[in-house]
């Protein structure tokens, strides 16, 4: 586990260069060649104590060791010049092996600041040189900040994805492992870890041999095309133990010099981009294409020995893209390697990206035992989807190694798997995913859409209704848009709760020019593009855009219109667990066309129709109660008005440093601050830090806390007030914390103020910042409040707190009532 004070050494290493040396990567590149430059005087002056010779640091390069750096008497400007000569010139030394040489081929110093190399250089020389575990783990900490998008469209890939990925694949000893486009050797780590863990006696003792530990440096191969990744690699794997590690400057898909080296495991995260023109690859490709993920892919196939493995990340084109060389990529995998998809979730890459992307597992000798190929869908990775990444409960990624790990046994006993149930996916034939010549790799699109054992026939949506798809005008054109009359409406008008909220207006013109359609009155609107998964019965006519796709029922007396809005959200469900696309996803017209629907009798619709909205009517009322009702506390011109600051104290909180292990809070976050009034302490995040927190920072009963900083700026300034803590709980650094301690205010009462809609009102008027509202302890301190007798503040409370059960009361009927719309839909589908 990377320790404290090597966190701080780097991250106080990054700062001082941060100024002069801005970018990430470049920042990296200089403590990289810095820390090896100071290993190998480390490394010749342990030589020298055992009576050696010193082997990097002599001749004329003696005069660039690093005891001459840090000498006082070195001025400045000599200290810019011997540090700049040593590192550009030592590939020239005929003392130091390939692999330092190949570290620092091309470096040079970026700046020419003396203040800012000797800084830099005094905290470089806190680190010193061992091969030890904690040392590689500083290094991958440092690699961590290369998180932004590289120029050929790569990706760092998080952690805990490339350790799932290994544990699915579970390399060995004495096999070859390969990455064709290693970055920076974040996969073989992994995988030379996991070798490790798996080669120990009940003593923890390792049970490799000496030529095993050789051939196992060996057998560790990369390619990159890029000399930086191949330099941080190459200092990455030496910093884990290997002496002389094999990474490669090579270009995989352009070059032919290495094509007949095979391997028996290859694990890779290729670059997604390609750049403008294709690539243009040699001519020994099964697979004709220009795209980078389809010759990666199909490079990673064709180099698999005959029982070889493989687990890559891919991009969604290579799931469903329907041009000839990404059918080919599929045709040829299903016959002959792929085992198993599994769909990860549209931002794992955040904050860098939201590209959504799958694994693809593969395994020679497995996929000509199988006529099936499983396909899961993970959810939660374990971390949320926003660009933070915060740990969450309730990850995926477990269950679906055990489960696939399971299969895969099956597959080797050669027991049938038609009918193996996965919780977190499904198996498919093959021959159903080759039936169209798609060879498409969703595997929700082959997932049976409608149960079997439904009461009532079933139809094709595109038998019963006409489909009407939309376009936007273009805002180019004025006459368009000016003085319209015709209501248009994108998906942003659409809600959760299926209504439509607003529009724009377009003119007659844009209507007859263009190809925006009109979706009538009564029509049912599903978002079909971006967005989907939501739908609205339209209560007027309205002008749609691409986005959207309107339901009209062909014959009323067949197909109530009312009653498609009662089957949409099954609809809408599979839309969206169909969707498919890079960067814009949905499904075609057609798609939804093919979807199947019950159709009752005319009659039973109709009752189905006047059950449900008799029930919606209840939930729309109790819902109307809950978000109009704010407690109101009329203010008594009696009153005496003073400034928060006199009964309450505010701090702001801290910005933490999460480990993987040490000690334990929870933590009150944005994400918390929901229309409650109470702070959800069962609900809270659990971070471990390295060192206790200061009680100041831990909330008390009776605490208040205030969002203090945010891009929504509603969120600013909204407030929650402190159960009684039954564990240590602090709060984060976009919070402040408000502590009444003053006899004449009752904390409880000053929660429900700050939850009115007068305070609401004061609230928005303060904050600075154009795009991020904030608050600030000054700001909070010198905010004017009433501060009526206590007794009046209990009495307040008191009648605050019977509306509120009220307003409950609401909520549990709000409960009961989409119970019974549920059991009415499941009574329609036929499920129990």
């Amino acid at each position: 586990m990377l320790d404290t004070d090597t966190k701080r050494r780097i991250d106080t290493a990054r700062d001082i260069l941060v100024g002069k040396v801005p970018d990430p990567k470049s920042q990296v590149e200089q403590i990289t060649i810095a820390l090896i430059y100071k290993f190998m005087d480390d490394m010749d002056a342990e030589s020298e104590e055992l009576g050696g010779d010193r082997q990097f640091f002599t001749g004329k390069f003696a005069a660039y060791g690093w005891s001459r750096l840090m000498s006082p008497s070195v001025g400045g400007h000599e200290l810019i010049r011997l540090y700049d000569q040593g590192i550009s010139t030592m590939p020239e030394n005929p003392g130091i092996p390939v692999l330092f040489r190949d570290i620092f081929k091309n470096a040079y110093l970026p700046y020419r600041d003396p203040e800012t190399l000797k800084s830099f250089l005094k905290i470089i020389n806190e680190f010193s040189y061992d091969h030890s575990e904690k040392l590689g783990d500083a290094f991958e900490y440092l690699l961590s900040v290369l998180g932004s998008q590289g120029d050929a469209g790569q990706f760092r890939t998080p952690r805990h994805i490339i350790d799932f990925i290994v544990e699915i694949i579970q390399p060995q000893k004495g096999e070859v492992i390969l990455d064709p486009a290693c970055g920076t050797a974040g996969f073989l780590i992994s995988a030379y870890k996991h070798i490790l863990r798996n080669n120990r006696d009940v003593n923890n003792i390792s049970t490799l041999t000496p030529d095993e530990k050789g051939y196992l440096a060996k057998n560790f191969l990369g390619y990159d095309i890029s000399p930086d990744m191949v330099r941080l690699s190459l200092v990455n794997l030496y910093l884990h133990g290997f002496n002389d590690p094999h990474i490669i400057e090579y270009d995989t898909l352009t070059s032919e010099d290495r094509w007949n080296q095979f391997a028996d495991v290859i694990l890779a995260n290729p670059p997604f981009m390609s750049p403008k023109g294709g690539i243009k690859p040699h001519k020994r490709f099964s697979i004709k294409a220009k795209r980078s993920e389809v010759l990666f892919v199909d490079y990673i196939a064709e180099h698999l020995t005959p029982k070889g493995r493989a687990g890559i990340i891919v991009p969604e084109g290579i799931i469903f893209q329907s041009q000839t060389a990404y059918k080919d990529l599929r045709r040829m995998l299903l016959n002959n390697a792929l085992v198993a998809v599994i769909s990860l979730p549209a931002g794992v890459f955040n904050p860098y990206s939201g590209v959504k992307t799958s694994i693809l597992i593969l395994d020679k000798s497995l996929a000509k035992l199988s006529d099936t190929v499983a396909f899961f869908k993970v959810e939660n990775d374990g971390f949320g989807l926003g660009a933070q990444r915060r740990e969450v409960t309730g990850e995926q990624l477990t269950k679906v190694q055990i489960e696939l790990e399971l299969y895969l046994q099956a597959v080797r006993n050669q027991e049938l798997t038609d009918n193996f149930e996965l919780t977190l996916g499904l198996v498919v034939p093959k021959v159903k995913i080759a039936a169209n010549g798609d060879y498409n790799f969703s595997g929700e699109r082959y997932r049976e859409v409608i149960s079997s054992s439904t009461h009532f026939p079933t139809v094709k949506i595109g038998d019963v209704c006409d489909l009407v798809c939309g376009s936007t005008p273009s805002k180019q054109n004025e006459s368009y848009w000016q003085n319209g009359t015709v209501k248009w409406i994108s998906a942003k008008y659409i809600d959760d709760q299926g209504h439509i909220k607003g529009s724009d207006l377009i003119s007659e013109k844009a209507i007859e020019e263009k190809s925006t359609k009109i979706a009538p009155k009564s029509s049912t609107i599903i978002i079909t593009r971006v967005s989907v998964g939501k739908f609205a019965f339209a209560d007027d006519d309205y002008a749609i855009n691409q986005d959207l796709t309107a339901l009209i029922s062909k014959d009323s007396q067949i197909l109530a219109p009312e009653f498609i809005l009662v089957v949409a959200p099954h609809i809408a469900k599979i839309v969206e667990r169909n969707a498919e696309g890079i960067g814009v996803r949905g499904v075609t017209r057609s798609f939804v066309s093919e979807i199947k629907i019950p159709l009752p009798p005319i009659a039973i619709q109709q009752e189905i129709v006047t059950e449900i909205e008799g029930y919606q009517k209840v939930i729309n009322g109790a819902r109307a109660v809950i978000d109009n009702y704010r407690p109101h506390i009329p203010i008594d011109s009696d009153w005496q008005i003073i400034k928060l600051g006199e009964i309450c104290s505010f701090k702001n909180g801290l910005n933490f440093t999460k480990s993987e292990s040490g000690y334990t809070v929870k933590i009150i976050g944005i994400a918390n601050f929901q229309s409650n009034l109470y702070a959800p302490l069962d609900d809270l995040n659990t971070i471990h830090l390295d060192a206790p927190i200061a009680d100041d920072y831990l909330v008390k009963k009776d605490d208040i806390l205030f969002v203090r900083s945010n891009g929504n700026i509603d969120l600013v300034g909204r407030s929650i007030i402190v159960p009684p803590p039954q564990e240590p709980t602090t709060f984060s650094g976009f919070t402040i914390r408000g502590r009444i301690e003053d006899d004449r205010a009752l904390p409880i009462f000053f929660a429900h103020f700050f939850k009115s809609r007068d305070f609401a009102d004061m609230i928005k008027t303060v904050g600075r910042g154009a795009n991020i509202r904030n608050l600030s302890q000054g700001i909070l301190n010198e905010l004017e409040i009433p501060l009526p007798p206590i007794e009046i503040q209990k009495a307040i409370v008191a009648e605050i707190e019977a509306e509120q059960t009220l307003v409950n009361a609401n909520r549990e009927l709000i409960t009961r009532f989409e119970k019974k719309i549920q059991t009415t839909l499941n009574r329609i589908w036929g499920e129990e």
